[in-house]
């Protein structure tokens, strides 16, 4: 039998991390067209309204009821604006250990919120759900994905060398794909003992390969 993450919602200070709901698929659409998002991660160019519907009522729901893991909608508090998603992956039922991927909106960045939905995110995985391992991986350029995990206390565990196809503008607008190396970070449940609340950054986001 398939082991599954409970259909929750995780609050923190300032965010909510819950579901995707139709309502989000305008702002998912016009958060995934920036050029830092789609340079580190596998989205469709151009994504388009279409992908982001087949992603929120298809897609999202899927990787949580097939035991692959769980994707949250990252959303203020306060305004309930979509500001970001989160999500584990590669999730080893066995082992109890989870691979975290996050990206923020660029209107959102420099606040924090990455590196604060993570940490709760850590947090319920550790505690609620009795995990025993956090893995993070962000290209060897991505340095706002690394700056999260720094301050999130991963340990930098190694280099996966040529494990990753990152994207780069081109003279006339497009896109290049370049082979890049990605960096391994890992977190445990004793390296969290007291860092709730403690932690900030100044946005960014990781390489999203279930996209």
């Amino acid at each position: 039998m398939t082991s599954t993450f409970p259909d929750i919602t995780i609050s923190t200070e300032r965010l909510v991390l819950r579901p995707f709901e139709e309502a989000d698929i305008p702002a998912l659409t016009a958060m995934m067209t920036d050029d830092q998002i789609i340079a580190w991660t596998t989205l469709p160019v151009p994504y388009t309204e279409a992908d982001a519907h087949a992603f929120v009522t298809r897609g999202a729901p899927a990787v949580r009821t097939a035991g692959e893991g769980i994707v949250f909608a990252v959303t203020e508090f306060l305004t309930q604006r979509l500001v970001g998603v989160a999500d584990l992956r590669e999730t080893d039922w066995r082992l109890l250990s989870a691979q975290a991927g996050y990206l923020t909106a660029s209107w959102a960045r420099g606040e924090g919120y990455a590196t604060e939905a993570v940490l709760a995110l850590a947090h319920w995985l550790f505690q609620d759900q009795k995990f025993e391992r956090l893995e993070l991986r962000t290209a060897a350029g991505n340095t706002a994905a690394q700056q999260v995990a720094q301050k999130l206390g991963c340990i930098s565990e190694g280099v996966l060398r040529n494990a990753w196809i990152a994207r780069s503008r081109t003279e006339d607008d497009g896109w290049a794909e370049i082979r890049c190396d990605l960096i391994v970070w890992s977190l445990l449940p004793e390296d969290l003992d007291g860092s709730f609340g403690e932690q900030s950054d100044t946005g960014g986001l990781a390489p999203y390969p279930a996209w």
